[in-house]
């Protein structure tokens, strides 16, 4: 059985980013800054699950025109005044009998960086040992705050591919 490839977007190259964002007005503006602390407030973004094509590449942050819809994997918590927030992504590349794929994870919640790592850590080992396939390399991107009191917070981890 041959491979098919889809006519549709399949991405050639991505950029990870990371940001936080407090406000006094509410979550929705606290996520506008945390998308404008990562230089992306100005895409339309659309989460998709988790697998980097085998030929994809990773590239430095890539400023993409305004109103562009991008796709994505993200990582995001909002919290509260005085709360600890932290949301992060792992990534990287996996071979098995006869593929080579990359691997995208989430993690967020009301943690610590570390710990925050160590479940990252854990779920990309887990998605490599479910298809037979051994990690490569994996990569890191985490952002914590600790929210200001009576402010909202936000935080995001994006893995953005790049457009044709």
């Amino acid at each position: 059985m041959g491979i098919y490839f889809s006519p549709n977007f399949l991405p050639k190259r991505y950029f990870v980013t990371s940001g936080k964002g407090e406000d006094p007005i509410s979550t929705l503006n606290a996520f506008d800054l945390a998308l404008k602390d990562a230089g992306i407030e100005h895409l339309n973004i659309v989460p998709v699950s988790s697998i980097l094509p085998s030929d994809s590449e990773e590239v430095e942050y890539t400023r993409i025109a305004p109103g562009s819809i991008v796709f994505v994997v993200m990582a995001r918590q909002d919290g509260y005044g005085d709360e600890e927030i932290t949301a992060g992504l792992a990534w990287g590349f996996a071979e098995g009998e006869n593929e080579r794929y990359g691997f995208v994870v989430e993690d967020h919640g009301y943690k610590s960086p570390e710990d925050c790592k160590e479940m990252l850590r854990r779920k990309i080992e887990r998605m490599a040992e479910i298809r037979d396939m051994e990690l490569l390399w994996v990569k890191y991107r985490i952002e914590n705050l600790k929210i200001r009191r009576n402010m909202f917070g936000s935080v995001v981890s994006v893995l953005v591919f790049l457009p044709p």
